[in-house]
């Protein structure tokens, strides 16, 4: 069987957290940010979870 090669820019932007789930943080907060309102901005700072393709992303990652 051929080995499948991690993709390493998705590895530097993901985590698993102790539950197995995957996490990530979210874009655009890093300038023009007074077009951006306090909500999006404010919710943009959360990580988040991956809901869908966890075991794709988990296969190709070896997490």
């Amino acid at each position: 069987m051929i080995k499948i090669k991690t993709i390493k820019s998705i590895k530097k932007r993901i985590k698993k957290t102790s539950l197995g789930k995957i996490k990530f943080k979210h874009s655009n907060l890093n300038h023009i940010l007074t077009k951006k309102s306090r909500k999006y901005k404010r919710n943009a700072k959360k990580k988040s979870i991956i809901k869908t393709n966890n075991k794709i992303i988990k296969y190709i990652l070896y997490i």
